[in-house]
């Protein structure tokens, strides 16, 4: 684990990793302006009692409830915009350190696409259910360690689906995970503390998909059982 963070530390001067950091912020931007655009549209629009200190302080409540729920919404948007975009980062790890290796299996783009959305919704329940026993352990400090291991799994898991599913049958992939679960939850947990640092959580997803190419490569060369049907 140690040795695919570092080897994804030192590729972070790629350009390519770069462009990813640059096209994933800009779309995530992009949704949380229209977001707001949007909601603020609609709470004018209602009105809903026609008395103007109460349509202004319903503006206000809904406003606060608007940022409170981006914040909840913010790693599953983040992993969802870049979900589509970590394949060039895969790309260029494979590129540097496994040449070797032949072409990507072709992934149909549904199956892609329901992959993220389900992580996504995942991520938003689990943090949604969670934050009250979060806030009742706050002063224990077992809430921040429930963040900690609730995401880290989450993590551990898409970031190993983006770069497992490129070289195993999903159904493959499932059991390598599933063998080297303890492993992967490791990684998934230090990505998750590093997405917890400011300005350093815009690069954990780039960090997160190149150190789980790495470690993919690893347990495929380690596992002969899962390197026969793979690609």
């Amino acid at each position: 684990m140690i040795r695919s963070l570092a080897k994804a530390l030192g590729q972070l001067p790629d350009p390519r990793f770069r462009r990813v950091l640059w096209r994933g912020l800009g779309v995530t931007l992009v949704f949380y302006l229209l977001l707001y655009l949007l909601i603020g549209w609609g709470l004018h629009a209602l009105a809903l009692f026609g008395i103007g200190w109460v349509d202004q302080l319903t503006a206000l409540l809904g406003g606060i409830a608007a940022l409170v729920l981006t914040i909840l919404l913010f790693p599953g948007i983040v992993m969802l915009v870049l979900s589509f975009l970590l394949d060039d980062i895969a790309q260029a790890v494979e590129l540097r350190y496994y040449p070797q290796l032949p072409p990507p299996r072709q992934q149909p783009w549904f199956p892609l696409l329901m992959g993220s959305a389900r992580f996504a919704l995942a991520s938003l329940v689990i943090n949604l259910v969670a934050l009250p026993i979060d806030l009742l352990l706050l002063f224990t400090g077992l809430g921040l360690g429930l963040y900690y291991l609730i995401n880290g799994y989450l993590l551990s898991r898409q970031y190993f689906e983006l770069a497992a599913w490129r070289r195993l049958e999903p159904k493959a992939a499932d059991r390598l995970r599933r063998a080297h679960a303890g492993r992967l939850l490791l990684l998934g947990l230090a990505i998750a503390g590093l997405s917890t640092i400011p300005l350093i959580n815009l690069l954990a997803p780039l960090i997160g998909a190149a150190a789980m190419v790495h470690e993919v490569e690893a347990l495929r060369i380690a596992d002969p059982a899962v390197m026969e049907i793979s690609l």
